[in-house]
């Protein structure tokens, strides 16, 4: 015997099942933040992660130098004068580097 009302069993599994069907197509492809959205994202956050890393090396390279430099007013005017190619009236400014792109003196103050 079978029992067709609304409240039938296999009725109401196919009411969950399509219920579900819908709400996960809505989900997955109809919401603001569907599918494609999230993907995107993550892809955007790994991208800002890696830049932050490399912002934050170059950080603390830059405060290494800082404390280096302003430490000593002679060391600021060598600095001043090989980084921003600084020099007085009538002279030449010549900073002599390694194969490594490094000023030389550096490798005998470390």
């Amino acid at each position: 015997m079978k029992n067709n009302s609304f409240w039938s069993l296999n009725s109401m599994k196919n009411f969950y099942i399509a219920t579900f069907v819908a709400w996960l197509v809505w989900i997955l492809f109809l919401d603001n933040n569907n599918m494609r959205v999230v993907v995107s994202n993550r892809m955007k956050m790994k991208d800002l992660e890696k830049e932050k890393a490399v912002l934050l090396e170059k950080i603390g390279q830059v405060k290494k130098e800082r404390n280096e430099v302003f430490g000593n007013p002679k060391m600021l005017e060598k600095w001043a004068r090989e980084k921003f190619m600084m020099r007085r009236p009538n002279e030449e400014v010549y900073v002599i580097v390694d194969e490594n792109n490094q000023p030389v003196e550096s490798k005998k103050e470390e």
